[in-house]
């Protein structure tokens, strides 16, 4: 997660981005490649929202924060954006294939990290972001869960469990 961070704000310094994790690593069953790619294009979407939202003459700074909680046996990283927020209309399509609200996006960016999710037996969320102080929607909230072990349910499997992560399958 730091290093997916890390490029994005090297890429985008005019956006301040804080982390909150735990200070200790967590670990959890996943193919680490994988994760790394949902984290980067959650990122990349929080930046590309707030390019818009400021191409529209709004000036005020960019903003990602990023939380990372381990609670009841997952791992939640919740990013959230001042950007310029999801459309109400037709949200529950963002995540499939060829989707998109963007003029130059494919629309696989999301399904991407659906399916990423989905084959670690994770959840994927979005919602709207409000501000503190007016609570008017003020961005996105995009959460991730992944289970800390994968489940499997004959030892037979654990093999196909442990290839299909690996993304071998």
């Amino acid at each position: 997660m730091r290093h997916a961070v890390f490029l994005q704000r090297v890429a985008q310094p005019q956006v301040a981005f804080e982390v909150t994790a735990p200070t200790d690593p967590i670990h959890f069953e996943c193919d680490g490649r994988l994760v790394s790619q949902a984290l980067t294009n959650v990122l990349k979407n929080a930046l590309e929202a707030i390019n818009a939202r400021m191409s529209g003459g709004d000036t005020a700074p960019g903003r990602i924060v990023i939380d990372v909680q381990v609670k009841n046996g997952r791992v939640i990283i919740a990013i959230r954006d001042n950007g310029i927020g999801l459309p109400t209309e037709q949200r529950h399509r963002l995540t499939e294939p060829y989707v998109t609200t963007r003029a130059k996006g494919t629309g696989l960016g999301l399904a991407i990290v659906r399916k990423i999710l989905e084959d670690h037996g994770g959840e994927l969320s979005l919602d709207d972001s409000f501000d503190e102080t007016t609570a008017e929607i003020a961005g996105a909230v995009i959460r991730m869960q992944f289970p800390l072990r994968q489940l499997v349910k004959h030892e037979q499997e654990l093999t196909h469990e442990q290839e299909r992560v690996a993304g071998r399958a």
